[in-house]
């Protein structure tokens, strides 16, 4: 039972922090609008207008992957059974991959790559966070 009440946990962690992260993104978005008709889909057309944003706009995205890490990690350790440092980490790696991927795919400045080992270090604070509080 401690197993799948991890899972969900886990699950529950990825969802949690994907819509702050979105909430934050849409923040960005309003800020930064794109420019009618862009096509999503079309990887050219977004690089062209990732292009054009200004080191704010990229700011505000690393704060909303961080708080995906962070909030999506304690919510995981917090609800799950046991080892909440390990869930959280969890959500943190799994955050970490969708990263990368979103660097690797879409133009950024280099000094966003920062963030990667971030990710994991907000996952490890906040699942010793939980650590701790279960402890007292």
């Amino acid at each position: 039972m401690a197993v799948l009440r991890n899972i969900g946990a886990v699950v529950a962690g990825l969802f949690l922090g994907s819509v702050a992260n979105m909430a934050v993104i849409q923040l960005s978005w309003s800020l930064w609008p794109m420019p009618e008709g862009l096509d999503t889909s079309d990887y050219d057309a977004l690089g062209a207008y990732i292009s054009t944003l200004p080191t704010q706009a990229f700011l505000l995205v690393m704060v909303a992957h961080l708080l995906q890490a962070g909030l999506g990690g304690w919510v995981a350790a917090r609800l799950g059974a046991s080892r909440p440092r390990v869930l959280a980490l969890v959500v943190a790696a799994l955050t970490l991959l969708g990263g990368v991927a979103n660097l690797l795919m879409l133009p950024a400045p280099v000094w966003m790559w920062v963030e990667v080992p971030l990710y994991l270090a907000v996952g490890w604070g906040v699942g010793t966070l939980e650590l701790r509080r279960r402890e007292r």
